[in-house]
Formats: structure tokens, C-alpha cells, sequence
């Protein structure tokens, strides 16, 4: 799903999500909510403003592969088309009285006592669910050969459609423009939000042109204009990471990810039981459950999958 498919999807999502917004304020804007000081206003509809609060709200509850590109100036042009969109729906919906139907208050409690479960699961699951160094070390020192790559090199990119544009850049980038800067600002590629920093990497997973001309370059260096199927690149390789096995504190994050879910299971389902207990539930004339589908055996449990870093082909 590129990123304007996905806005547009969107904005039928906030409408539906923020007429809990509009039943707080008897039918009046979404974006009435109390903006920050700093707060700008970048865009009115029929008189209700939409803030830079508004805005840097639903960029961070975006998913994560899809924030990066609301940061690239097509991502920010698409959001605030969807906020704006929105705010449209929920004015015609607030003069349709939609806002105020029996449907949508139901909707709405159910949807708070969701809100309050989530909230407080997070809450208390996230809190247990410590992990020492000591546990990680462990399983570091336990899979030693989970953490062994070949040679390695980081790399940046800005990635543009036509071959002048890449040359235009090429020249501010010789002149001593800052990469960074021209990734965040030119760059077609998601990476842009971080400066075209596409992290470590190893042979096979770009694409053959952009890795033969990035495995090339040495480190600092810049390559010139790189033509792949997905445009024109140019690439700044950053760091150089010999094979062998990766140091602990290269992978400790690494790891953390890898066992948490089991970690976070394992406190919800002791949160579960401890509910229980002190509870007094009584059953009565409980739905039957559906019949549930033949499954396969189950399989032995095994140790949490570590993935070797790997970036999507370029």
C-alpha cells in the first residue's frame, strides 16, 4: 500500500475515530481540542482550524513504516489532505446528526471500556516486564551463533525519479551541501525521514546495481549518480563492519526485541490468573462456544528467532 492509498483509507478511520470528539463538544469540530501554545495553524475548514498538534497526533499514531514517509514533503501534503478530509466528514456529520444517534453512543461506550482495558494492560504489562542484562547476556552467550554475519556496511541514499534531478543534487552535494539535509528534503525513498540512513547491511540484500556501487565506495565517501529500478540514487557509505560474530552491545536491543512478546505473554497470563483469584464470577447460561476448526499438533515450543538485520532491496 503506498503512502496516498493508505492516507486515503485513513481518513475514513479518524473520521469514525474522533466523533468522540464531537459528542464531547456537542457536535462542533474535531479540531477543537485545546492546541498548544506553540501550536500553528496549518489549515481552516469552514472556520474550524486544524493545528500542527492536530497534525504531529496522527503522525504518532500511524504505523511505524508509514510515519517515516509522513515525514518526506508528499507525506505531509497527503496528512494534512486527510485531516482536512476528515474534519469535512465530521462537519456534515454533526449536521446530519450523526453524531447524536443511538448507534454511535453505543459505539462509543463499548469503544471506552476497550480504551480502558488496552490502557491499563499496557500499562501493567510494560511495567513487569523488565529485562535484566544478566537474561539477555544469557541468551546471547546461549546462541552465539545466531549473531555471526559476513561483512557489513552502513549506508545512506537519496533516491530521486529522473537522471537531472540526482545531477542537480549530485552538485549541491560536492559543494558541500549537507546530505542529511537534501535526503530529508529530496528524497523519494521512506528512508528520508532519517536522513537516507538505510543501517547495516550485507551482500544480497540490495538490489545488484546499488550494492555493487555501495559495497565500492569507502567509508565518508560519496558515490555518483546510481541507476536501479526504482530511480536515480546517490549513496554515502557511513561505517564498514567486518564478519565475525557482533559484539553483545550491538545485538542487546536486538535481542530485548526478540524475547520480549514472551516475556509480555507470560506477565498477562499471571495478571490473568491473579484477577481470578479475587474475583467471584458466576457463570449463567453462557453462550455455547462455536465448534472449533480440527488444528495440527502443536509444535514444540522453540527459543525466540533472531533475524539478522536486513533492509528492504533498494
Amino acid at each position: 500500500m503506498n503512502i496516498r492509498t493508505y492516507f486515503r483509507v485513513a481518513a475514513v478511520a479518524l473520521a469514525v475515530s474522533s466523533l468522540v470528539a464531537c459528542q464531547g463538544n456537542n457536535g462542533s469540530s474535531s479540531s477543537s481540542t485545546t492546541a498548544g501554545k506553540n501550536a500553528k495553524v496549518i489549515a481552516t475548514v469552514n472556520g474550524a482550524k486544524i493545528t500542527s498538534d492536530d497534525f504531529d497526533r496522527e503522525v504518532k499514531a500511524l504505523p511505524e513504516y508509514i510515519r517515516a514517509m509522513a515525514d518526506t514533503p508528499q507525506g505531509k501534503k497527503e496528512m494534512v489532505d486527510t485531516l482536512v478530509m476528515r474534519e469535512l466528514i465530521l462537519q456534515q456529520a454533526a449536521k446530519d446528526g450523526v453524531d447524536k444517534s443511538k448507534d454511535v453512543e453505543e459505539k462509543l461506550a463499548e469503544l471506552k471500556k476497550r480504551i480502558i482495558v488496552d490502557t491499563y494492560l499496557k500499562k501493567k504489562v510494560e511495567s513487569e516486564s523488565k529485562i535484566s542484562d544478566e537474561e539477555l547476556k544469557k541468551f546471547y552467550e546461549q546462541n552465539m551463533e545466531k549473531f555471526k554475519s559476513g561483512e557489513q556496511i552502513r549506508a545512506s541514499h537519496i533516491l530521486v525519479k529522473s537522471e537531472p534531478e540526482a545531477q542537480a543534487i549530485l552538485d549541491q552535494l560536492k559543494k558541500g551541501a549537507n546530505f542529511e539535509e537534501l535526503a530529508k528534503t529530496k528524497s523519494a525513498d521512506a528512508s528520508a525521514a532519517k536522513g537516507g540512513d538505510l543501517g547495516w547491511f550485507g551482500k544480497g540484500n540490495m538490489v545488484p546495481a546499488f550494492e555493487k556501487a555501495a559495497f565500492s565506495l569507502k567509508e565518508g565517501q560519496l558515490s555518483g549518480i546510481v541507476k536501479s529500478d526504482f530511480g536515480f540514487h546517490i549513496i554515502k557509505l557511513t561505517g564498514i563492519r567486518a564478519a565475525g560474530t557482533r559484539a553483545f552491545d550491538e545485538v542487546k536491543e536486538q535481542i530485548k526485541s526478540a524475547i520480549m512478546p514472551q516475556k509480555q505473554q507470560q506477565v498477562f497470563m499471571k495478571l490473568k490468573e491473579d484477577l481470578k483469584k479475587g474475583a467471584k464470577i458466576e457463570l449463567t447460561d453462557a453462550p455455547a462456544a462455536a465448534p472449533a476448526p480440527s488444528a495440527a499438533p502443536a509444535a514444540k515450543p522453540t527459543a525466540p528467532a533472531v533475524p539478522a538485520p536486513a533492509a528492504d532491496k533498494k
